[in-house]
C-alpha cells in the first residue's frame, strides 16, 4: 500500500462501489472524502469560494474552526481530504506525514493528522 494518496482533479468521480472499496480499501477512504467536497463545492458554491480562500468550515469530520481557541487543534485527514475536493485541488495527502493548516477566517492553526489518539484529544 502506497503512503501516498494522490489523485487529479481531472479525473471523474467514481461511479457505485461497495462498502468496504469506499472506506476499507487502500485509500482510507480519502477518495470519497475528497469526492463528496467536490460535489459539496457544485451544490455550494459559496462555501467552496471560503475554502479556496484559506478558510476552514465546519464539516462531518474533525477539523474545521468555528473560532480560535488557546490550545492545540488536530483534525483528521478524512476532513482535509474533503477540503481538497471543495476547493477544487487534487487530492495529495501522505497518510505518514502531518499537514499544518492555518484558517484565514479564525487564524486559528489546525494539525491535520492520521493519528487517531490525538483526534480523541478534547
Amino acid at each position: 500500500m502506497s503512503d501516498h494518496i494522490h489523485r487529479s482533479i481531472n479525473e471523474p468521480l467514481r461511479g457505485e462501489l461497495d462498502f468496504f472499496e469506499r472506506w476499507r480499501g487502500p485509500d482510507q477512504g480519502l477518495i470519497t472524502c475528497w469526492e463528496t467536497g467536490r460535489k459539496l463545492s457544485q451544490k455550494d458554491p459559496d462555501l467552496a469560494i471560503r475554502a479556496r480562500n484559506g478558510e476552514l468550515p465546519m464539516s462531518g469530520w474533525k477539523g474545521g474552526v468555528e473560532k480560535k481557541v488557546n490550545k492545540r487543534k488536530y483534525g483528521s485527514l478524512r476532513y482535509l481530504a474533503e477540503w481538497q475536493g471543495l476547493r477544487g485541488d487534487d487530492l495529495d495527502i501522505k497518510l505518514s506525514e502531518e499537514k499544518e493548516i492555518i484558517c484565514s477566517r479564525t487564524n486559528m492553526k489546525v494539525i491535520f493528522t492520521g493519528d487517531l489518539s490525538k483526534l480523541s484529544e478534547p
